[in-house]
């Protein structure tokens, strides 16, 4: 396999470190931090309050979601970032249940992100109203979509297995019996290539700090199908979201726009982060990711079979079905990975036995992959794992 997107050197990664973890927080990318620096120095620092208007402040929500849009096959001026994703699974949320007034369920699965489960019935709460969230299994979603169903909220790339749904498949199925789709991208966006467009879903959802790689904490984004836009009455009615914020006006009136999902002031250090980010994927073909990650995950997924038996895969076998991560289980499996990390090897954890890795061929070659395989054999063969400094549980897992 060449690397054909291997673009390391536009990362600020430590010397021998490899790092397995940007599904859940990317490394940053080396323009960031002279960005951010500008945008202190020179712009905050120098311009104070003139840098709304002089440095476009206010417009960086529009700016870099038509960035982010461009990753995720949207059209211009249907993305819009800011906030949280829990928010923004709430704004989705709330008015995906507006344009289906005559039905009550809310459907998902059990592999969805917890908080997007918390935020629907936080919802459904305090709609104080016989809805409902019905969970299913990720196998049994397509049949459980019937005329019954309001939305259909799902994660893309589940979070713990990688197994992937079919976005296109599924949210046909849902419209065909008049329900709303729900897609939270969170690992998805960076890491396969995603048509918005051509799937016709409504709603949208995701992070930018994970596969975007725009920084801890970096702003949520939200799409909404275009012609879908001026029906919406948006629940959290922030005054950015007004159609005249700087009216002052004592009553909400929503913009036009995409703009009525913004909510409040934008975060323009990590705004200015994120788009600084952003100059990474510029060149980057998203098919060929596609063909580079699903190599060096099957090459992760043959050598930990052959030389770590006691590990389980829990990912999909057949790489279709699975996002740019891989996921094994050991009973130990926290304890190994602290061992790992220890050694310049990082990647994580998710409850109760599950050792995640994710694979981002834009710093992660073959070379890589062998390495934290011959790492994490040792582990298992010395069974170093079981010194007390490694079963030590911290607060991020």
């Amino acid at each position: 396999m060449a690397d054909s997107v291997y673009r390391k050197h536009l990362f600020d990664i430590p010397d021998n470190l490899i790092y397995l973890d940007g599904n859940s927080l990317g490394p940053l990318p080396t323009a960031v931090t002279a960005r951010v620096d500008n945008v202190m120095s020179e712009q905050w620092g120098k311009k104070l309050i003139k840098g709304w208007n002089e440095c476009q402040w206010m417009q960086q929500p529009s700016h870099v979601g038509d960035r982010v849009a461009k990753l995720i096959g949207a059209t211009p001026s249907s993305v819009i970032m800011g906030d949280t994703l829990s928010i923004k699974v709430f704004q989705a949320l709330s008015a995906a249940l507006q344009l289906n007034p005559d039905r009550r369920v809310i459907l998902s699965d059990s592999g969805n992100f917890p908080s997007d489960l918390y935020m629907a019935q936080g919802l459904i709460d305090t709609l104080n109203s016989d809805y409902s969230l019905k969970v299913v299994a990720p196998e049994d979603v397509v049949d459980a979509i019937d005329d019954t169903v309001a939305v259909v909220m799902l994660t893309q790339v589940d979070y713990r297995t990688g197994r992937l749904h079919d976005l296109n498949t599924i949210t046909q199925k849902t419209h065909q019996v008049g329900a709303i789709s729900v897609w939270d991208l969170a690992h998805s966006a960076g890491a396969l290539p995603v048509n918005l467009t051509q799937s016709q879903c409504d709603f949208a959802v995701g992070c930018t700090y994970k596969y975007l790689n725009g920084g801890p904490g970096a702003p949520a984004f939200i799409y909404t199908r275009p012609d879908l836009i001026s029906l919406i009455a948006p629940a959290l009615a922030g005054w950015l979201g007004h159609d005249a914020p700087f009216a002052f006006e004592p009553n909400y009136r929503p913009a036009a726009s995409i703009d009525r999902l913004r909510v409040g002031t934008p975060p323009v250090l990590q705004m200015s982060a994120l788009d600084a980010a952003l100059d990474v994927w510029d060149t980057v073909d998203m098919q060929q990711l596609r063909m580079d990650s699903i190599n060096l995950c099957e090459l992760f997924i043959e050598q930990v079979e052959h030389r770590c038996p006691e590990l389980t895969l829990v990912s999909p076998r057949n790489a279709a079905q699975r996002g740019s991560q891989v996921s094994f289980a050991f009973e130990q499996g926290y304890a190994v990975m602290q061992a790992l990390i220890a050694r310049g090897v990082i990647g994580d954890f998710r409850a109760p036995n599950i050792m995640r890795f994710g694979f981002t061929p834009l710093y992660i070659n073959k070379v890589d992959v062998v390495a934290a395989v011959n790492i994490l054999e040792e582990i298992m063969l010395t069974q170093v794992w079981k010194e007390p400094q490694y079963q030590v549980v911290s607060a991020v897992t």
